[in-house]
């Protein structure tokens, strides 16, 4: 079972960047997408435990270890299954190669047994058990067993919820500037993608260019650098890694009244999704840039649809 299903559909994406331009909340779908993906694993991973417990007689975790920590399975699945995360051995190490994770992973192993069973020693007088059934036959796990399936289901649901959010904000960040340029008839030479960096003029004011999600051209030709961050409100992260590129459009899903003072104050056009009136914010940048464009009288849902099926392919 591999724990590499961290994965996002056309069809959820697509989902995403229609609420977004709706002015709705985008995060039922990621919300929706991260239950699923749970669910998928937990009835995998019981199915693995049960299957590993009638397989191995022994009273002790040492099936647990033999099964779940083995040097055959994939580098990640070791690191979930010792209640540690890819993301963490990397932050501490440097590192995730497979030699390291699995020596990291049976460390972090030994001490959440020892950690688990002090629990269990401190207090007789908790009486928990998990109980599976597969095949028409039950396995019944001890406290301590279920204890330490428990610590990986969890580890599992937030390294999920840690992998969806971030997958959700790259793969929105250009098809949502492009859908906003497509409804408005926005010509394609007046933009240039993240990915175009044949197009793409360096700032030799700067000792280094960052490279940010779009580029909108204005009349004299000039690169505006657009940055796209779906970060919540008052989210003052998201705000920083604005500044730290020098962008001149900022595009959010949420701002605080006091991004937006902020982003005023500095020169900067900001767009807000959640407001509901995207469109006619991001139209009045194309004008003050010199952009032309067309604002439809109506944007109806199919328009919104139709646009983002044209730029998802």
């Amino acid at each position: 079972m591999s724990s590499k299903n961290t994965s996002m559909t056309p069809g959820e994406l697509s989902r995403i960047i229609e609420n977004l331009v709706l002015g709705k909340d985008y995060r039922i779908v990621v919300v929706s997408l991260i239950n699923k993906d749970f669910l998928d694993f937990v009835i995998k991973f019981f199915k693995e435990v049960a299957e590993a417990k009638m397989d191995d007689k022994d009273i002790d975790l040492s099936w647990y270890r033999t099964r779940f920590l083995s040097s055959d399975l994939e580098k990640d699945e070791i690191a979930i299954h010792s209640g540690l995360n890819m993301k963490t051995i990397y932050d501490q190490f440097g590192s995730t190669k497979k030699e390291l994770v699995i020596d990291v992973s049976s460390d972090h192993y030994d001490e959440l047994i020892q950690l688990i069973n002090e629990i269990v020693e401190r207090d007789k007088s908790i009486d928990l058990s998990l109980t599976i059934k597969f095949k028409k036959v039950s396995v019944e796990l001890s406290l301590n067993e279920s204890l330490l399936v428990i610590n990986t289901l969890a580890v599992k649901r937030a390294q999920l919820r840690g992998g969806l959010w971030s997958i959700a904000g790259k793969r929105v960040e250009g098809p949502l500037m492009l859908t906003l340029c497509k409804i408005l008839q926005v010509d394609p030479q007046y933009y240039v993608l993240k990915g175009e960096k044949d197009k793409i003029i360096k700032d030799d004011k700067l000792p280094f260019d960052r490279e940010v999600d779009f580029y909108l051209v204005d009349k004299s030709g000039k690169q505006k650098k657009t940055e796209v961050k779906l970060m919540g409100k008052g989210n003052p992260e998201s705000a920083d890694a604005f500044y730290a590129r020098d962008s001149n459009i900022f595009v959010a899903d949420k701002l605080s009244d006091q991004n937006k003072a902020q982003l005023d104050h500095n020169g900067v056009f900001w767009v807000e999704m959640d407001s509901g009136q995207a469109l006619q914010q991001f139209s009045i940048i194309l004008k003050k840039l010199g952009i032309p464009f067309e604002l439809p009288e109506k944007i109806t849902i199919d328009k919104i649809r139709q646009a983002i099926g044209e730029v998802l392919g």
